[in-house]
């Protein structure tokens, strides 16, 4: 009783503040007047770390204050989201939100410890990171029509490697599957360095994840890239096709990274927090980092990330249950 009434009262406090605009604490002007605690819900070093790093470092140089990262990885990200959730909604902890731990873990998780619409309040979708589907160069398939045919022909016959059960990879294939009408069988790996090796060494035949850790593997012509899955084409990779423009209109799926407040966090904080890190994006030396990685600046407003939410959540609630995917 004592935390929840510690956590009431600091959300009670976070919306009187929005409501008294006027009063110097709550003002974007008067803010921040100390370091931000940025919350990033997984390890050092992976790509959550790289995307907060390359812009936090950016807004703190701007606003004259420490952007502390705060690395609170457990439960797959879930430990450090909720964290978010109960901080104090002052502006002063943020977090990093993840396709999978905002828009997949409600339908995956049976008892999540937060409420990706009613927990927090939006900043920015900072960028997305689209999945490449690449496959062994023994394979007889040099397009994505190809490769389907293959799939038809002798269902799963074609094995695709993800970085887990419910992974992002994982259930980008299964959306595959069901928009296309093949059957490629999902064979799971606990991370994708494991997954890649394998694929390198034709011990399965397709994978379906980030563009960093095959890149140089497709250059080096031991993997063929087949397509990326997000709405356009990789600077990372521009001579690479989309899915969409290459068989399927209209499909995406994407990993994304976004900037997320406590709930009950004062508007002009938001305002404030928003154009430090679009400000931040815009920098060439962060966008062409970010590019050169796979991902897409985005830079979103608070209402338009927000809208996207709803929609991410709505899309692959209907991919986990079609899937039969179950939290591990």
């Amino acid at each position: 009783m004592p935390e929840f009434r510690q956590v009431f009262s600091a959300k009670a406090a976070g919306m009187a503040c929005a409501a008294l605009l006027l009063a110097t604490p709550c003002t974007a002007q008067n803010y921040p007047d100390r370091p931000i605690r940025f919350v990033v819900p997984f390890a050092p070093g992976g790509n959550a770390d790289t995307v907060s790093r390359n812009t936090g470092v950016k807004v703190a140089e701007s606003i004259g204050q420490q952007v502390v990262i705060d690395n609170r990885s457990g439960a797959n990200g879930n430990i450090g989201m909720e964290i978010v959730a109960r901080a104090a909604p002052d502006g002063y902890t943020i977090g990093l939100g993840y396709i999978a731990n905002v828009a997949i873990a409600p339908s995956l998780v049976s008892k999540l410890p937060y409420d990706p619409i009613r927990d927090y309040a939006p900043v920015t979708l900072l960028a997305t990171a689209p999945n490449i589907i690449v496959v062994h160069v023994s394979v007889n398939a040099r397009t994505l029509k190809e490769l389907i045919a293959l799939s038809k022909a002798k269902p799963k016959s074609i094995n695709f490697s993800s970085a887990g059960v419910a992974s992002v990879g994982h259930l980008t294939g299964e959306l595959f599957n069901t928009a296309s009408g093949a059957d490629f069988q999902h064979v799971p790996y606990k991370g994708s360095a494991q997954g890649v090796i394998d694929l390198v060494a034709g011990q399965i035949q397709m994978l379906i994840g980030g563009m960093s850790s095959v890149m140089p593997h497709i250059k080096a012509g031991r993997l063929r890239a087949i397509a990326v899955t997000g709405a356009r084409r990789s600077p990372a990779a521009p001579e690479v096709v989309t899915v969409a423009e290459s068989l399927m209109p209209g499909f995406e799926a994407t990993a994304w990274y976004g900037v997320m407040a406590p709930a009950g966090t004062p508007k002009p904080v938001v305002t404030r927090l928003h154009g430090e890190f679009a400000k931040a994006l815009a920098l060439p030396d962060v966008k062409q980092r970010l590019e050169n990685l796979g991902y897409q600046i985005v830079a979103s407003t608070p209402d338009e990330f927000a809208a996207y939410i709803k929609t991410e959540i709505a899309k692959w609630s209907k991919v986990v249950k079609a899937s039969g995917a179950k939290a591990e």
